[in-house]
């Protein structure tokens, strides 16, 4: 990346502060764009969904990976529940989407109160594992509540068989779909239900490309933090069979990151090819200490998170995208990598991110209002939904992370302090409701930004973006206008 003749920046600078400017290009077609990253992780979309309890879950992470990208399970999920999402991810079809299954004796209640977990927009009803209907939200309005689902389900129904779906290809299915006039059809195999094939997902499925290990399953990963017998936690996570570890502290330029980095290479030996994520930092120095000590990865980023108060409560951080630029500089010299982790709220600022040199970027809070993210769906009364979001250090955080470790009097010590927000509405996008629908927005305007660089990789993004400084008005005019002025 270069900055524009004569705009060498003379001070920080975060994602809004800067633009990128087209230069001659040869490459005619978005999809000419290959956005795979090149930093071990095996991601084909350099995307990774943030560790953060109210944002990375079971549904997330089969998700995100089955489109290419990588979820980080939170430290403070314990770790048998770590192993069996790691177990249940991995145990999902690569291109077939997990449905919402019910059977024929629940009720209306149970269906509106499944169908808010993923994006589909619709449940399948099964008699001993076999699909026998389908029942959405339409379905289910102005119908008694404790109606049973066999009573409103239509039985009228499209299924495909996996083996001929794999035999035909996705282009056939997607015209079968579309002459049946359907958005969904139940996918079986032997008439027993895998999973659920859409319109949007047959598409995708041809655009993306899942993010797997060797054997072919989706990548999933996960954090531990610095504290406690961190080699025992790590050697219990590496055997559940995670694909990415991050090793996740506010602070991560410390001796006590320095020493858990140096404990988990004892237990790592056998499982060499998990890459090391440890952070935060935002300098030079942190990035050259943290290596020394093992890391394979550096997170960038103190403070510029949705849900983060440090910066205003201690003045501590950096602004974004100079921390990206200075520390990627560092670990490429050493042969490493670095994830630009929070501070984007729009594609272009993930381009900027990766243009910086960042191998990927690490979303939280934008993926938070999505059918996918962990929590449960409510309406704010004028009829817009959102889910709760938080903070990773904040008092909500701190106080599930503690739970049962030390006296009650030190959990009490510890609540007086926190740099993060507890209780956050995250509102779901009508137009976006799913992650699927903001990797989409985020995937396409980056392969633009690619095509206006003249690159077909991201490391030739990263070396062809030209740079310029803006100020604010030169910010607010890139933005669309809903309406006329």
């Amino acid at each position: 990346m270069r900055f524009l003749p004569g705009q060498q920046p003379t001070s920080d600078l975060t994602y809004g502060d800067v633009f990128m400017v087209p230069s001659r290009s040869d490459v005619t077609s978005r999809f000419d764009v290959d956005l795979s990253t090149d930093d071990g992780t095996g991601t084909t979309i350099p995307i990774v969904v943030a560790n953060m309890t109210a944002v990375a879950g079971r549904r997330m992470s089969e998700t995100v990976a089955r489109r290419g990208g990588v979820a980080i399970l939170p430290q403070d999920i314990p770790v048998d529940v770590v192993a069996d999402v790691v177990a249940d991810v991995k145990s999902k079809d690569p291109v077939v989407e997990t449905a919402v299954v019910v059977t024929g004796h629940d009720t209306v209640a149970d269906v509106l109160s499944l169908l808010g977990k993923r994006s589909h927009g619709a449940a399948v009803v099964v008699d001993d594992g076999r699909p026998v209907g389908v029942v959405t939200a339409d379905d289910c309005a102005s119908v008694d509540r404790f109606a049973q689902v066999g009573s409103v389900m239509s039985t009228e129904l499209e299924t495909l068989d996996a083996a001929q779906v794999e035999a035909d290809g996705l282009p056939a299915a997607f015209e079968r779909l579309h002459a049946a006039k359907v958005q969904l059809a139940p996918v079986v195999r032997d008439g027993r239900l895998v999973g659920v094939l859409t319109r949007k997902g047959a598409v995708r499925s041809t655009v993306y490309s899942p993010a797997l290990d060797a054997s072919g399953r989706l990548l999933v990963g996960a954090a531990v933090g610095i504290n406690g017998d961190v080699a025992a936690k790590t050697a219990e996570v590496l055997a559940a069979g995670v694909d990415v570890l991050v090793v996740d502290t506010a602070h991560g330029h410390q001796d006590k990151m320095l020493a858990a980095l140096r404990a988990i290479a004892a237990v790592r030996s056998d499982h060499s090819h998990v890459p090391i994520v440890a952070g935060n930092v935002v300098t030079a120095d942190g990035v050259r200490d943290l290596v020394a000590a093992g890391a394979d990865i550096l997170k960038v980023g103190v403070g510029p998170g949705a849900m983060c108060t440090t910066r205003m409560q201690t003045a501590v951080g950096r602004p974004q995208f100079s921390a990206v630029l200075e520390c990627a500089a560092a670990a490429r010299e050493l042969g490493k990598h670095v994830w630009a982790d929070g501070g984007v709220r729009h594609p272009r600022d993930v381009a900027l991110a990766l243009a910086a040199g960042a191998s990927q970027v690490m979303i939280g809070s934008w993926f938070a209002g999505t059918y996918e993210s962990p929590g449960d769906l409510h309406e704010d009364g004028s009829g817009r939904l959102y889910k709760d979001s938080f903070g990773m250090a904040s008092a909500r955080a701190v106080a599930a992370r503690t739970a049962g470790a030390g006296s009650a009097f030190d959990r009490a010590r510890k609540a007086l302090y926190e740099e993060g927000i507890s209780t956050g509405k995250m509102y779901l996008d009508p137009r976006r409701p799913g992650v699927e629908d903001l990797l989409d927005e985020i995937t396409s305007g980056l392969r633009s930004s690619c095509t206006y660089a003249g690159a077909r990789t991201l490391a030739e993004f990263a070396e062809r973006a030209t740079v310029g400084i803006q100020s604010a008005a030169g910010y607010a005019e890139g933005m669309p206008l809903a309406t006329s002025w």
